[in-house]
């Protein structure tokens, strides 16, 4: 047979370890033509492969499809459903109501998957008790901007409370019973609906396994535009859904207030000011150097050059997105519920 573009299937990929359970798995892509072949590729290459793929395009206008039937051609269990225009939330309940298995595994357009993902990710199924297994992510930069942005925005392991950790939808796998239960992806929101649908997930007491070594990495934005529209959109999801209004306070009120006033100090009073602010900056940057090293290691000279002067610029260029995309989504939101009471509709907080 004829191979596909990029890898092809091994043999091992093709024996794989069977789950006593069919794993169906699923995920939405747009104009990701540069980037699907990669996360296929990762796919054939599993050590217990998925018996069910869906992918859902919402309206590529690349060779995406193109490239992902291609793949079905040669051997995975591929369906490509186009469905224009529909958001990531309801590209996911599309994807799973095509399916069959009982157990549905989650990633996303952009990513690789490691060889054994899927195989940790299903592998706490056979407790019958558990309901959500969180898979994890780590970055996979192309750049030394990628490695500074990474090192700024992505937790690492020890970063993370596996009892509060709410999965992203790049790395998480669920029964289709406990989909079914909370009614999906919610499909009103165009971004953080994953937040959203972990919290849905929680409140109706699911038990939920960490498995950080079920991993995909994922390049994160290439350009600064490019991670400030993410950011604004991500807070903008923040809004309408109403998550995290202490954490999005507690900014305005360091840049609004708290950082003037240092300013203010340190003008007048440089050494006072100085004994304010710069602990607060290296309380502030801590994390993301710490982040950093282990991304540089084995990187090009200019890498280390470059990248420690980024993580102050990327906070706060993050935090202005932020700032930015969070009253956005707040005004969508009483727009939404001014409309709902007069029908009797108004939206509930998280």
């Amino acid at each position: 047979r004829r191979q596909p573009p990029g890898r092809s299937l091994s043999r091992g990929a093709a024996l794989a370890v069977t789950s006593p359970a069919r794993v169906a798995l699923v995920a939405t892509v747009l104009n990701e033509g540069a980037s699907i072949d990669a996360l296929l590729a990762s796919v054939a290459a599993q050590t217990r492969r998925p018996d069910e793929i869906v992918l859902v395009d919402g309206g590529s206008r690349d060779d995406t499809v193109v490239r992902a039937r291609a793949w079905a051609a040669r051997g995975l269990p591929l369906r490509v459903l186009v469905a224009p225009g529909a958001n990531i939330a309801r590209g996911r309940n599309l994807a799973i109501a095509a399916t069959t298995a009982p157990l549905i595994a989650v990633t996303d357009a952009g990513v690789t998957l490691a060889p054994d993902w899927l195989e940790r990710l299903v592998a706490p199924f056979a407790d019958p008790t558990v309901e959500v297994v969180a898979g994890f992510f780590r970055g996979h930069p192309h750049s030394a901007f990628e490695a500074a942005l990474a090192a700024t925005t992505l937790p690492v392991e020890a970063d993370i409370d596996p009892r509060r950790f709410l999965p992203s939808s790049r790395s998480v796998a669920f029964r289709r019973t406990t989909w079914q239960r909370v009614g999906g992806y919610p499909e009103w929101l165009d971004y953080c609906e994953d937040v959203v649908f972990d919290l849905a997930l929680r409140r109706t007491g699911c038990r939920f396994v960490w498995e950080p070594r079920a991993l995909a990495y994922f390049r994160p934005r290439p350009t600064l535009a490019a991670f400030f529209r993410q950011y604004y959109l991500y807070a903008r999801g923040d809004g309408k859904a109403d998550l995290w209004r202490q954490r999005h306070l507690i900014r305005y009120g360091v840049y609004l207030g708290l950082l003037p006033a240092g300013l203010w100090l340190l003008r007048r009073h440089p050494r006072a000011g100085s004994a304010l602010l710069l602990p607060l900056m290296a309380a502030y940057l801590r994390r993301p150097y710490a982040r950093l090293l282990p991304l540089l290691h084995g990187r090009a000279s200019s890498w280390w050059v470059l990248a420690p002067l980024l993580p102050p610029l990327l906070r706060l260029v993050g935090d202005v997105a932020k700032m930015l995309g969070y009253p956005v989504g707040l005004a969508w939101r009483w727009q939404r519920a001014g409309a709902g009471n007069r029908r009797g509709l108004a939206p509930r907080r998280l």
